[in-house]
């Protein structure tokens, strides 16, 4: 099955909690279920990561590439 890692920056986890009526009031888990649901139904496993330090981001990337 392929796959499809989703990443998510600094502040992200914060979405539908800070400035709700600038940004709206859906949560990076709402988000998260959009697109494992969106990928159940193309037959593609989606993984979500977020994190608000870079490095992790990088590192989380660096371990899904394949050379």
């Amino acid at each position: 099955m392929k796959s499809i890692l989703v990443m998510n920056g600094p502040n992200l986890n914060m979405l539908g909690q800070r400035e709700p009526g600038l940004y709206g009031h859906s949560t990076l888990a709402d988000v998260e279920t959009l697109c494992r649901n969106t990928g159940n139904k193309h037959s593609v496993l989606i993984e979500c990561f977020q994190s608000n330090h870079e490095g992790e981001l990088i590192e989380a990337f660096t371990a899904q590439v394949v050379l």
